[in-house]
C-alpha cells in the first residue's frame, strides 16, 4: 500500500513549500503516514466563487498545489461555489459585497472549470457545485448551523469587527457565508482544505463545524497571494500589490504565449524564486540549484525563461513555449518587430497629437507624466528613431509605430486622425 504514496518526509517537503498557514503540521504528517499504510488518498478540497471569469496565475497558486498533492498520490475536490457566489463572500470588503444572479454565475463557473485542467490532473479531480446540497437545506437545517457559531466568533473577523467599530452594515447573509462554506466540508467530508491567506477564518469555520458534526476535522493550509509582476525584494521581503488585472500587475491564464513569456521576463531578478516556489513543478531540489547558480553568476535573465517556458507550456502547450522564447529573443533582443503589434487609431482636435499623449492612449504608460518621463530619458522610439522631445508631435494624417522601453519593449501602431 505504502508503495502508492512517497514517504512522508518526502511529501511533507513538497506540501508545505510556499504555504504560509498550516494547522496543524503533526495532524498531517499522521494522516499522510495513515494513507500510506491504507492505500487510502487523502480528500484534498479547495473552493473557488466564480464571481468573475477572468483569471490570472495568481488564482492558479491554489490549483498548483492541490496539483502537488495529486502527484503525492491524493485526491483534489474542486469546489465551485455557486451557491455562496450568490451569497458574496464578505472577505476584506469594507462594504457588503454585491450579490450575483445564478446565471452569472454559472457563466463564470464554465471559465473556472475549463482552466482548472491547464494544471490539475483530470483523473484525479472531483469536480462539485455547493448548490448540490445548499440548494436542499431546510429552514431547520439552516438554523442548526447557524446555532452552531456565536456572532462574538464572527466579530473576530478583522473585517466584520472594523465595519462593526465603524458603525457600517454588517447584514445577517453575511455571517451566513463562513458556515455556508464550512458545511462544504461537512458534505464532503474532507481532510484538508486549502485556501489564500485571507480565507484562513472560513477555513477554520469549517474545521470547527466538522467536529460538530461528528466528523473528524479537517486540516486548513493557506497559501500566499501573489505579488504582481512589479513587486521588488526589500530586505529578504517580497514587497508589492497582489496580483490583480485592477493593478495592471498581472499573467493572465488565456494571454497569448509571447504575452506570458514577456510578462514573466519583467519579473524582477530575485523576486523570479517565489514565483518557482509557488507555481512551479520543479523540486525544492532544483530551485536552489538555481538560486546557486544565479550566485554563482549564471544569467538572471536565463532562470526567469526558465519560469517562463514553464508557464506558458502548462496554459498553451510545449511548442507555444518554444516559439514564444525565440520569438521573445529576435525581438527583445534585436530590432524585430513583432507580428501582432496592436493598431490604434487617436483623434486630434488640433494639427498633431502629443506624443505623451499617445504613449498613454496606446496603453503604452499609465500617464501621460509617466509618457513625458520616459521620453526625456530616451526610453521611447517613433518609427525605429529615438525620440527625446518630451514636446514631439505627431502630424494628422500619418501612420506612426511606437515603441517604448529597452530590456522588455513594447510596441503599437498609432494613426492620428482629425
Amino acid at each position: 500500500m505504502a508503495d502508492r504514496f512517497p514517504p512522508v518526509p518526502e511529501q511533507m517537503a513538497v506540501l508545505t513549500r510556499g504555504i504560509v498557514d498550516l494547522h496543524v503540521k503533526t495532524e498531517l504528517e499522521q494522516r499522510l503516514e495513515e494513507s500510506r499504510k491504507s492505500g487510502k488518498p487523502l480528500r484534498v478540497k479547495a473552493g473557488f466563487d466564480p464571481t468573475r471569469p477572468d483569471l490570472h496565475i495568481g488564482h492558479s497558486v491554489l490549483l498548483a498545489k492541490m496539483r502537488q498533492f495529486q502527484d503525492c498520490g491524493h485526491q483534489a475536490i474542486l469546489l465551485v461555489g455557486e451557491f455562496t457566489a450568490m451569497v458574496g463572500d464578505p472577505t476584506g470588503k469594507s462594504d457588503s459585497r454585491p450579490r450575483l444572479s445564478r446565471e452569472e454565475v454559472a457563466a463564470s463557473a464554465k471559465t473556472y472549470t475549463d482552466q482548472a485542467f491547464k494544471v490539475l490532473d483530470r483523473d484525479r479531480t472531483e469536480i462539485r457545485s455547493n448548490s448540490e446540497w445548499l440548494d436542499k437545506l431546510t429552514t431547520v437545517e439552516i438554523v442548526e448551523l447557524m446555532a452552531k457559531m456565536t456572532v462574538s466568533r464572527m466579530l473576530e473577523r478583522n473585517d466584520f469587527s472594523k465595519r462593526f467599530e465603524e458603525g457600517r452594515p454588517i447584514y445577517q447573509h453575511e455571517f451566513l457565508y463562513p458556515l455556508l462554506q464550512g458545511y462544504d466540508s461537512v458534505a464532503l467530508d474532507c481532510d484538508l482544505e486549502l485556501g489564500g491567506t485571507d480565507q484562513l477564518f472560513n477555513l477554520l469555520v469549517g474545521r470547527d463545524l466538522m467536529s460538530k458534526y461528528g466528523q473528524r476535522s479537517q486540516m486548513v493550509m493557506t497559501t500566499p497571494l501573489l505579488e504582481g509582476i512589479d513587486a521588488k525584494l526589500e530586505n529578504g521581503i517580497v514587497v508589492g500589490a497582489k496580483m490583480s488585472k485592477s493593478a495592471d500587475n498581472y499573467i493572465g491564464l488565456t494571454e497569448p504565449p509571447l504575452t506570458m513569456h514577456r510578462k514573466v521576463m519583467q519579473v524582477d531578478d530575485d523576486v523570479i524564486f517565489r514565483y518557482f516556489e509557488l507555481l512551479s513543478l520543479k523540486s525544492n531540489e532544483e530551485i536552489a540549484q538555481l538560486k546557486s547558480e544565479k550566485a554563482a553568476g549564471r544569467h538572471p535573465k536565463e532562470i526567469k525563461a526558465l519560469f517562463a517556458r514553464e508557464i506558458v507550456a502548462r496554459f498553451h502547450d510545449d511548442g507555444a513555449a518554444i516559439a514564444a522564447a525565440a520569438e521573445f529573443e529576435k525581438i527583445y533582443s534585436g530590432d524585430a518587430i513583432p507580428a501582432d503589434v496592436p493598431e490604434h487609431t487617436l483623434t486630434t482636435e488640433g494639427a498633431t497629437l502629443w506624443i505623451a499623449k499617445a504613449l498613454s492612449s496606446t496603453n503604452l504608460v499609465k500617464s501621460t507624466g509617466e509618457g513625458k518621463r520616459l521620453v526625456e530619458q530616451g526610453g521611447v522610439e517613433v518609427d525605429q528613431v529615438r525620440v527625446t522631445d518630451a514636446n514631439f508631435q505627431l502630424e494628422k494624417g500619418k501612420r506612426y509605430l511606437l515603441r517604448v522601453g529597452s530590456k522588455n519593449r513594447r510596441f503599437a501602431y498609432v494613426v492620428v486622425t482629425p
